[in-house]
Parts: C-alpha cells; sequence; structure tokens
C-alpha cells in the first residue's frame, strides 16, 4: 500500500504556477491534497481540472491575509478530514519595483510583501498547527527562495549579488528565520518545518521569465513534503542541497 494514500494535505496560494503544480504532484504521489485559493470559484474550476486528470484534489478558500477566511478554513478541515498531515506555505508576492534602489522601495510595498510573505505565512501555520500535531508525522513546508540568503546576497559575485528587490527578498529571509524558530519547538516529535527555493521558475510573477519549468520549481517542496523520518528538519534546501542561510 502507498504510505501516503491516507495523508492530508493543504497547499496555499494553489490556484496557479507553482502552488497548483505542487498540488497536483503531492495528488499523483497518492495524497488526499486541498488546493488553497483566495477566491472559492477559482479554486474549485483549477481543482476540477485536476480530478479530470483522476488525481484526489479538493478545493478550499483559503485567504492568507484574512484572519476569518483562515479560522473558516482550519474549521472545514477539521470537520471534513479531522487532521491535517501536510501543511505546504506556498502563497506569496513580490511589489518591489525592479527599476528603484533599495532604499527607494515604498514603505506601503513593504507592508504589503510582509503582510503576505511573512505574518500570513505565520498566522497560517499558528492556526493549523493543532491539526498537523494530530497527525503522526506533520511536514511543513515553507516556500522561500534563494533570494533570502543573506550570505549570498554579502557575496560579489554570488548568483543574487545584483538581484536586490529588498521588501521580497527581506521577507523571504524572515521566512526563513521563522522556519528556524518552529524547527526547534518540534525538536523533540515526529514534526518537521523546512524551508525550499523552487529555483528560478518560469511564471505569471516574474512575467514567465527563469530557468527552470515549474514542474521542476514545485519538486523541493514535494520532496520535503513527503519526508520520512530521517529527513532534516529546520534546513534550507533545493532539490535537496543545502543553501546558505
Amino acid at each position: 500500500m502507498n504510505a501516503n494514500t491516507n495523508k492530508i494535505a493543504l497547499v496555499t496560494g494553489a490556484t496557479r504556477g507553482i502552488g497548483t503544480e505542487t498540488v497536483r504532484q503531492l495528488a499523483q504521489a497518492g495524497v488526499h491534497t486541498l488546493l488553497a485559493g483566495r477566491k472559492r470559484d477559482t479554486a474549485v474550476e483549477v481543482a476540477l481540472k485536476l480530478q479530470a486528470e483522476g488525481l484526489l484534489v479538493e478545493a478550499i478558500e483559503l485567504d492568507v491575509t484574512d484572519d476569518a477566511s483562515i479560522a473558516a478554513a482550519v474549521e472545514q478541515v477539521r470537520a471534513r478530514h479531522g487532521r491535517l498531515d501536510i501543511l505546504v506555505n506556498n502563497a506569496g508576492i513580490l511589489l518591489d519595483d525592479i527599476s528603484k534602489a533599495p532604499s527607494q522601495q515604498s514603505l506601503d510595498a513593504w507592508r504589503r510583501t510582509f503582510d503576505t510573505n511573512v505574518f500570513a505565512l505565520v498566522a497560517v501555520t499558528q492556526a493549523f498547527l493543532p491539526l498537523l500535531r494530530g497527525s503522526a508525522a506533520a511536514r511543513i513546508v515553507n516556500v522561500s527562495s534563494l533570494l533570502g540568503s543573506v550570505t549570498l546576497h554579502s557575496q560579489p559575485g554570488s548568483p543574487i549579488y545584483d538581484f536586490k528587490v529588498p521588501a521580497y527578498n527581506v521577507s523571504k529571509s524572515a521566512v526563513n528565520a521563522w522556519t528556524a524558530q518552529l524547527a526547534y519547538e518540534l525538536r523533540d516529535t515526529a514534526h518537521k518545518v523546512n524551508t525550499v527555493h523552487p529555483g528560478y521558475v518560469k511564471t505569471d510573477m516574474n512575467g514567465g521569465e527563469g530557468e527552470v519549468e515549474v514542474s521542476v520549481g514545485a519538486q523541493s517542496s514535494v520532496q520535503m513534503a513527503l519526508l520520512d523520518a530521517d529527513g532534516p528538519n529546520g534546513s534550507f534546501t533545493y532539490l535537496g542541497e543545502v543553501l546558505p542561510w
């Protein structure tokens, strides 16, 4: 029997791009996967397409920046499934104006970026944690970016040294730091939390620019979502390769 068959997963920001592909790959692995999106109609539309591929996918409405929406989603998962085995925090935005210097980015862009990329991620995790603790071995995956690496941003000649979109970059640094804090809390349990870089993926967020296809971009999240008991806790990786903080 497939060890993943009885697992329940939820992927945020899953109505397009890496999120949709993460849902697809988890479902292909046998996981009952909840496809979460801000608008229920859109989530249902995408879920139906995946169901047509023979995949066990369920739509769920979840606006990660809305406390009431988060609470309703938690209650829905509790009522239908009683627990959650996998949470993939995939939702994210990039609002920086790439034509401006780091010090010229608007404070509004900073606030809106952190609201979605950091505070919403923490809020969703906190809200679902009781259901995740109900799992025998929960997995939390926070989708970050190589752009969150303070080490590489400080190294002239690194792949990201000249790519300064500060609100986005620093929000992902914060996601990495949060992951380390939660990993410490879960260190003596069977649960694991890790953060991943999906790769420079061709998505709507970067206007289709990128080096790898969406199918590859989802693989790091899926690997960490399906970790066995010997897998890492509190790591920052890309396709299994450890990245510098």
